[in-house]
């Protein structure tokens, strides 16, 4: 029998602490041990903060310094602990590749896509001509969808989804012999992360190479890995085949995990009466486009290279009607998010009208734009990115309400203790924590929170829960909607998960290349699509099935 390509044998990490002569380590992996053999997919899953991430950085000693490791982690029998500095340059890119959840954690926003995967190359195949580079990393950027055209683009020119199929194109360019990939597929929508893992594992099985999955998503673990290991408190709870682990889960966590899980596909019973439509709707947008055009240099001039324009809102009619939840699903660089700013007014519409409570809103100064964002909020994807890690919880949930003078300190306390607990964080504990003191999770009811305080009629949602765990978006959503019944709220929710739309959305409407291509209440949608890329869409969903 050949040995494990991986084995991980009784590993233990503790970051390193304030307190260095704190007696006891507060371990973040704690005596976990599994084996990975050549060509084989394990998925890794658990809560926020159980581990999960910080096992594949323990492999790539990508820890910060002082941190604390115990046990062994053996590739092909060797201990990778004991690599010296030129062993480790090796490793890392050559021998294991990292995906990272956040691309922009990987992309330097002053350097082309091109020229981080030609400097990837060059670092670790110096003997490759220039020609042999790029023919190179085309060929890769075209194994996760990269036109050849955006090879000279930057970062910021790329959707989030986009910037995470260049992260993807990074780790293949060296052919590694395993990957370890941390939520790889978070900002993708369905079918490009369809796409993406079933290259993915197809490159395992064809070249030999070991996948550790780590995800949240427990459909696409289910569809794409052969075992799965569950981590919980730092410990490997339970792993297992796929099928076993899902059907007959042992530990206790694994079963409140995947009835999480199972709870979410779904469809949710909390749902709102129709409407008669012969009212104003809330939100009207009327032949809305919003052009962006890509300028050239001073040597593509010279070629006769044109500018190019980029319709990411192409006259576009949608209806928001009030107490409804719309959901907007469509691939990364579609135009949801685009869409979602220009009704904010952040950005001006190349034309059309935005219509709130039957007023035009591109037509309006600054100064009533901002007040009008008392009625329209927001809640982003990632809620660390919008709370001020300089701020504590209570500061930030203030600061709306004194940004539109809606009342006195006294009064303005009251009302974010009430909004704290409302959402599920008892203000004693948690109005003077700092955001980093909170887990993700935490984090983003701190996120709803803010965007409710202002007590507004229209939330629009950008893939608000797409970061975290089963568990912890089943508790988010039922948030959501025991919220938007409690408060008479109308919302907006941008997602790529279908599962999440058919659970929490009265009606779907499918965007594809900055268009609506079709628009139905949701059960309808998923029983009788009739636009081919809905029909593509829902073909490409990870559904969870028991049995």
């Amino acid at each position: 029998m050949n040995s494990p390509l991986l084995s991980i044998n009784n590993l233990q990490v503790a970051y390193p602490t304030i307190n260095h002569e704190q007696q006891t380590p507060n371990w973040a992996v704690n005596d976990v041990s599994f084996d990975l053999n050549a060509g084989e997919i394990i998925g890794l899953v658990g809560e926020s903060g159980c581990g999960k991430s910080t096992l594949g950085r323990a492999i790539m000693q990508l820890l910060p310094r002082k941190s604390v490791v115990k046990g062994k982690a053996l590739f092909k029998g060797e201990n990778i602990f004991d690599y010296d500095d030129v062993a480790l340059r090796k490793l890392r890119g050559e021998i294991v590749a990292l995906v990272f959840q956040d691309p922009m954690t990987r992309l330097d926003p002053l350097m082309t896509i091109g020229n981080h995967c030609l400097e990837t190359l060059k670092a670790h195949q110096p003997d490759l001509s220039s020609n042999q580079a790029k023919e190179k990393v085309l060929a890769t950027l075209a194994t996760v969808k990269i036109p050849a055209d955006r090879f000279n683009q930057y970062p910021h020119e790329f959707s989030g989804g986009m910037r995470q199929r260049v992260a993807i194109a990074l780790a293949l360019l060296l052919d590694p012999k395993l990957i370890i990939a941390d939520e790889p597929t978070t900002s993708l929508d369905v079918t490009i992360a369809n796409e993406i893992l079933a290259e993915l594992t197809s490159l395992c099985r064809d070249r030999d190479m070991g996948l550790l999955l780590i995800s949240h998503d427990l459909g696409m673990v289910g569809k794409y890995c052969d075992r799965i290991g569950v981590m919980y408190r730092g410990e490997l709870v339970e792993i297992g085949e796929v099928k076993e682990v899902m059907n007959f889960p042992q530990h206790p966590y694994s079963q409140s995990l995947l009835n999480a899980a199972f709870h979410l596909h779904q469809e949710s019973k909390n749902k709102r009466d129709s409407h008669t439509h012969e009212k104003t709707p809330l939100l009207e947008l009327k032949d809305l486009k919003q052009y962006y055009t890509l300028s050239v240099n001073f040597i593509e001039q010279l070629f006769g290279k044109e500018a190019q324009s980029i319709k990411a809102v192409d006259d576009l009619n949608l209806q928001i009607w009030e107490g409804e939840v719309l959901g907007l699903v469509g691939e990364s660089g579609c135009g949801k998010s685009t869409l979602s700013r220009t009704i904010l007014q952040l950005i001006r519409p190349t034309s059309g009208q935005v219509l709130f409570e039957n007023q035009e809103l591109s037509s309006l100064n600054q100064g009533k734009i901002r007040s009008l964002r008392r009625e329209i909020q927001m809640i982003f994807q990632d809620p660390h990115a919008c709370l001020n890690p300089k701020m504590t919880i209570g500061v930030a949930i203030t600061e709306p309400l004194i940004i539109h003078n809606m009342g006195n300190a006294m009064e303005n306390r009251q009302r974010v203790d009430e909004m704290l607990l409302r959402v599920g964080l008892d203000p004693k504990e948690y109005y003077n924590r700092y955001p980093n003191e909170l887990s993700g999770g935490q984090q983003q009811r701190v996120a709803i929170a803010r965007a409710l305080i202002t007590q507004p009629k229209l939330v629009i949602c950008d893939e608000p829960v797409s970061m975290l765990d089963a568990t912890v978006q089943a508790q988010v959503l039922d948030l959501i909607l025991e919220l938007k019944a409690e408060f008479n709220l109308t919302y907006l929710f941008i997602t790529h998960d279908l599962t999440v739309a058919r659970f929490l959305c009265d009606r779907i409407a499918v965007m594809n290349g900055g268009k609506i291509v079709e628009i139905e209440e949701t059960q309808e949608i998923f029983n009788n699509p009739q636009h081919p890329y809905t029909q593509t869409l829902l073909a490409a969903a990870h559904t969870l099935v028991r049995g």
